[in-house]
């Protein structure tokens, strides 16, 4: 079997498994001609087009292991029906839910603004005075907290958010209840919007998610809520988002993802108010994708695609 491997990441990415032909190729260029005959491939950071050539010059592929948690630069590159790809869900959990966290504290504490304040060389003082008049405002002890898809991050992030005395509520495929927590199902998401204070998406880029978080939507949440995006961008409506937070109708907002990044230099979110962009780095490199990878291989080598973990709905 030949796998073909990104040599230019910057993390181990080695594996040590008998009988498999590790072949080397760079993320950023086609695959090397004399490695088309490769039957898996790893991607991580790959832009579309390497992908896109990659779904039409290897014939002999069957697989398509991919260390993002999203696989949706997969799923659209046009890989042959009976590829079989799978994602490195399990890997950004940790990281994910840090800046997550990072960025929920971040836009309760108003910390965009304290640093707008240092920049401008300004004491903030009317900061604690509102902090003195709202109780509830500037701290998550209390606030209703609303996750938009409950995978295996959102898994991750719930017990911090718990811990700091926030409500936890799940939104997902089902009722039901995950890792403890309650979770309604997706048509009943206007139900649990209205009492949200804090409004968390990891929702994939999808047909039926593009622009899922649009004007009508947005006008459910309370006008002291906040909203954060750590799952894709394309799911969200930045017109309506923008223009939310410029009435006020939405308390702030802190983005890991846009629709197009680099995000447009004439795009209204560099200068909404309230709003905090950290360029897409909310998962950082992948946590201990070499024993990962290497498991895949070694259940893809005895099982096939049923011995695989992450395997994508197709």
């Amino acid at each position: 079997m030949k796998i073909l491997v990104p040599s230019n990441v910057p993390f181990d990415l080695r594996l040590h498994v008998e009988g498999v032909d590790v072949a080397p190729y760079v993320m950023r260029d086609p695959v090397p001609e004399e490695h088309t005959d490769a039957e898996a491939i790893v991607t991580w950071a790959s832009p579309q087009r390497v992908l896109d050539d990659a779904a039409e010059r290897l014939t002999a592929l069957r697989w398509v292991q991919t260390l993002n948690a999203g696989p949706d630069q997969a799923l659209a590159a046009g890989f042959a029906p009976d590829v079989v790809i799978a994602s490195g869900r399990s890997l950004h959990d940790a990281t994910v839910a840090e800046h997550t966290l990072a960025l929920v504290l971040a836009s309760v504490r108003r910390l965009d603004r304290t640093t707008r304040a240092q920049q401008e060389h300004r004491w903030d003082r009317d900061l604690g005075r509102e902090q003195a008049r709202d109780e509830h405002a500037f701290t998550l002890a209390g606030a209703h907290v609303v996750l938009w898809g409950f995978g295996s991050i959102a898994a991750t992030l719930a017990p911090l958010l718990t811990a700091l005395g926030a409500r936890v509520t799940g939104v997902a495929s089902s009722d039901g209840e995950r890792h403890g927590y309650p979770v309604v199902a997706a048509e009943r998401l206007s139900q649990v919007l209205t009492t949200a204070d804090v409004l968390i998406s990891f929702l994939p880029a999808t047909p039926a998610t593009h622009h899922a978080l649009d004007a009508a939507t947005l006008a459910l949440l309370p006008a002291h809520a906040r909203f954060v995006n750590v799952g894709r961008g394309a799911t969200v409506d930045e017109v309506a988002l923008a223009a939310a937070l410029r009435a006020g109708t939405l308390a702030g907002a802190a983005l890991d993802v846009t629709e197009t990044e680099p995000l447009p230099a004439d795009s209204p979110l560099w200068d909404a108010p309230g709003l905090i962009l950290t360029p897409h780095v909310a998962g950082g490199r992948p946590q201990g994708a070499a024993a990962f990878v290497t498991a895949q291989v070694r259940a893809w080598l005895a099982d096939g695609a049923a011995g695989l973990t992450n395997v994508v709905a197709r």
